[in-house]
């Protein structure tokens, strides 16, 4: 930025961000940065994310990296003097990028951001795009925990959900990730197209055999906007995905795997500290196509959202227009927005984050927790620290009626 950029950046946030507001909120929460790489090989049947299949011309890997570069620049005026504590690097595939893009899209967000030691840095890969070469330049360009697309371990379930990779390279991207990283992560579904609990226990066996640090459990649902949406799979039924949902929970606990989220199970010191901030309605710094961000300001709370198709965001981004709607989030939606991130984390929060963060009293929610409470879905826990409140059993089991209650 030349000179009279940065004063005229300096007299907008002033203007806009820190005017005099009725909020009150406590000191800044933690800043994590989160970055939209879109291209996928294919789309997947059920994938409602911002994700598109690679052109056929190729990646635009440079330009894009230019563009989150501009991206990042205009965006810096938000969170000056502030401190990133994690970085994820989603999609899309990430690992579609080549090593070097990656360590030059991290060496751009440290030359320009300061990262606190230890700075988590999460990359997505699937393995379909596992290269036993690739995962180990991931790691050496700064990457700290991937983060793997498995999905299934069975091949006929690969084979309905579109994927692009088949049972022996999920086996092998696993088994290198845990000979690479210190922490890692699986992802599987559940619920699958055909699926049946001893299919899911097959599953369940594989993942396990490679001592994951941290498993994140999905079931697969039916999205809008989706091809199974438009030509629905037969799925296993209702009771039947809960008593898969009861036997993830049993077979993880006994693995010494902790669920610390409605979709997330870790060891202990493996929780991934991204996810935890964005359940405990802390700020992230959205760049790249489509990204969503969250900052906090004094007297506001600001929601930002890039250009989602990547040929608009790469033009927008290049030409200092990177990002294409923001918006203040107003007194009556900060409990709702708060409360359906929180309540998602199985040890609930502080009745003290809920000021600090949202800058409301306690009185804003306190009669629906209280009404919430007495139907057996949360319950209030008194500790050294102040009163908090979190699930019971019951409320994780109908937590969508949960986070309804505060809309």
């Amino acid at each position: 930025m030349a000179p009279g950029d940065s004063e005229a950046a300096v007299d907008e946030l002033t203007s806009r961000y820190l005017r005099p507001g009725t909020l009150q909120l406590g000191a800044p929460p933690p800043l994590s940065v989160y970055v939209h790489l879109p291209w996928c090989l294919q789309k997947c049947p059920y994938c409602d994310f911002n994700s598109h299949a690679t052109p056929s011309d190729g990646l635009p890997e440079a330009r894009y990296l230019d563009a989150l570069r501009a991206d990042l620049e205009q965006s810096l005026p938000l969170v000056w003097g502030r401190s990133v504590h994690s970085v994820f690097i989603g999609g899309g595939t990430p690992s579609l990028f080549s090593p070097e893009g990656i360590e030059r899209l991290l060496a751009d967000l440290r030359s320009l951001l300061p990262l606190q030691p230890g700075c988590e840095v999460t990359l997505e890969a699937n393995p379909g795009t596992f290269e036993q070469g690739r995962f180990r330049a991931f790691r050496a360009a700064g990457v700290t925990r991937l983060s793997i697309g498995v999905q299934s371990f069975d091949d006929a379930a690969l084979k309905a959900l579109g994927r692009v990779h088949d049972r022996g390279q999920a086996i092998a991207a696993a088994t290198l990730a845990a000979e690479v990283f210190e922490t890692f992560n699986l992802d599987l579904m559940y619920a699958l197209p055909g699926q049946d609990l001893a299919a899911l226990d097959r599953d369940l066996d594989q993942a396990l055999a490679f001592a994951p640090p941290h498993l994140s459990l999905y079931h697969l649902t039916l999205e809008p906007n989706t091809l199974f949406a438009r030509h629905p799979p037969v799925l296993p039924d209702d009771d039947t995905a809960a008593l898969m949902l009861d036997r993830l929970a049993e077979r993880t606990a006994a693995a010494g795997l902790q669920r610390y989220e409605v979709s997330a199970y870790a060891r202990p010191g493996h929780r991934c500290a991204h996810n935890l901030n964005y359940w405990q309605f802390g700020d992230y710094l959205g760049l790249g196509a489509g990204a969503h961000g969250k900052l906090s300001f004094p007297h506001r709370v600001l929601r930002t959202v890039k250009w989602r198709e990547p040929a608009a965001y790469l033009r927008e981004a290049l030409a200092g227009r990177a990002t294409s709607n923001e918006e203040e989030v107003g007194r009556k939606a900060l409990p709702f927005e708060f409360m359906l991130n929180a309540l998602r984390l199985r040890e609930g929060f502080e009745e003290a984050l809920f000021m600090e963060r949202t800058g409301l009293p306690p009185s804003a929610v306190l009669p629906r927790l209280e009404a919430a409470a007495a139907e057996g879905l949360v319950e209030p826990l008194m500790t050294a620290q102040g009163r908090w409140w979190r699930p019971t059993a019951r409320g994780f089991d109908f937590l969508s009626d949960l986070q309804e209650r505060f809309l």
